[in-house]
């Protein structure tokens, strides 16, 4: 490799760094959730990427092969970190939380709504069930049952008005 080609490679992945580091140390971060673990995993692939240009690589995506490089880190990452036993975590001060109320409350609440969806009136029923239980959107409501989106989110919302009714009712 000429010295002009080493200059070049160099300048590229300068580039490269100033351009898309703060990208792939956010990107590192949501994955591991360690700001400095990801750093570190950032900087090694910047220079795992200097090694492969170094032996005479070519890369065609700069942004891509640096995301991919860090993918793989991560995953090694995540191959190599090891389960920890309670008894541990105890010994060093953590204590688990022996019951979420406020979960609990949540969950009794979504069956009660369930339950009184039951109790609405049938047009409203099917609307209710297909939009908060299976979760579907305005447009696949739509093309399961051939109405519009517009009315479909009408019949959803008073379908609510009805079922909040109904559950202050039973409070």
């Amino acid at each position: 490799m000429t010295k002009k080609q080493e200059a070049q490679r160099d300048e590229a992945l300068s580039a490269a760094h100033r351009s898309y580091e703060k990208g792939l140390n956010i990107h590192a971060f949501f994955k591991i959730n360690n700001r400095a673990m990801g750093q570190d995993m950032v900087q090694e692939a910047f220079m795992k990427t200097w090694v492969y240009l170094a032996k005479g690589g070519k890369i065609d995506v700069m942004k891509a092969f640096l995301y991919h490089v860090l993918n793989n880190l991560i995953v090694d990452e995540y191959r190599r970190r090891k389960t920890v036993s309670l008894d541990i975590l105890m010994g060093k001060g953590f204590e688990p939380i022996v019951g979420n109320s406020k979960s609990l409350a949540e969950a009794l609440d979504g069956k009660a709504a369930m339950l009184l969806i039951a109790r609405l009136p049938v047009a409203y029923q099917k609307i209710m069930r297909m939009r908060y239980v299976q979760d579907l959107s305005l447009k696949e409501m739509s093309l399961i049952t051939g109405q519009s989106k517009n009315a479909l989110a009408v019949q959803a919302h008073r379908g609510l008005e009805k079922l909040k009714v109904l559950y202050h009712l039973t409070d």
